[in-house]
């Protein structure tokens, strides 16, 4: 049985190098179900969980991330919002593609968009840039080491029951710790296989891994997908369109389906429900 998905944050300390482990199971699991993505499709997307769990949980002040990457290309959106809490959810959609076709032309003219909301801040920070890379992880690498003005380095590997990464970047006082250092940490984190990034436990990958290095762990934090219904939202949503639009939508068919993707969720009213969401409102 897979343990319950988490992050876990380290240091190598004679180093100055930081770091993080994700390994994305339940939570992987529940935020693809019944989604039925394409493998190459549902590996993209999971990767872009991970990637955005270990930024959300390396944030120094708590805050809300939303990745999003939209092209002209086949793949037309990849979305994945990360909680404060590390709770995860997210979509993607997609034309029929080619797996082995490079991602720069899959995205075609791919954008992609950070968002932080953050207490503190009067609004939204965006973040637009290009996506640059042939995988997940160059391009997160690029656009992380131009955010961050430190060297980073990350590894993915994602299947259909787990999403991983492994994250290392320099800090600013390593090259006085160990001029070595950080060539090596990359040398030796270079060597981790996919298998082991999604089969391993944190410490035993770690330890394995910088096997001759001081590391400290950091108490995990859990990663989750909980959602639930919230039927008196999408009622609202209902209310805002307006009675006429709404039974207009209902009259060429037996149900409205609202399809809520972010959350994966799915709502359906027939036309008994559309009467009960439009009766007249009494008050008491």
């Amino acid at each position: 049985m897979n343990s319950p998905s988490s992050i876990q944050r380290f240091l190598l300390e004679t180093l100055d190098i930081r770091g993080a482990v994700v390994k994305l199971t339940d939570a992987w699991q529940a935020l693809q179900h019944e989604r039925d993505y394409p493998p190459a499709l549902a590996r993209l997307l999971g990767e872009m969980a991970a990637v955005c769990t270990v930024i959300t949980g390396n944030l120094k002040q708590p805050g809300q991330i939303t990745f999003q990457v939209r092209g002209n290309g086949p793949i037309k959106c990849l979305m994945i919002n990360c909680t404060e809490s590390l709770n995860l959810r997210g979509f993607a959609k997609a034309d029929a593609f080619n797996p082995n076709e490079k991602l720069s032309s899959l995205f075609g003219d791919g954008q992609f968009q950070l968002s932080l909301e953050a207490k503190g801040l009067e609004q939204p920070y965006q973040s637009i840039v290009s996506f640059e890379g042939n995988s997940v992880a160059e391009a997160f690498t690029h656009y992380l080491e131009q955010s961050e003005q430190q060297p980073v380095g990350l590894w993915l590997a994602c299947d259909k029951d787990a999403s991983a990464a492994l994250f290392v970047q320099k800090l600013p006082g390593a090259d006085t710790k160990d001029p070595d250092g950080w060539t090596r940490v990359l040398a030796l984190a270079e060597t981790v296989r996919n298998e082991e990034l999604l089969k391993l436990d944190t410490d035993t990958l770690l330890r394995r891994l910088f096997s001759e290095e001081d590391v400290r762990l950091y108490p995990s934090r859990a990663v989750t997908h909980d959602w639930p219904r919230d039927p008196e939202r999408i009622n609202d949503l209902l209310l805002s369109l307006g009675e006429e639009e709404v039974r207009a939508m209902l009259a060429d068919s037996e149900e409205l389906i609202i399809r809520e993707e972010l959350s994966n969720q799915t709502y359906r009213f027939k036309l008994e429900d559309i009467n009960t969401v439009f009766q007249p409102r009494t008050l008491h």
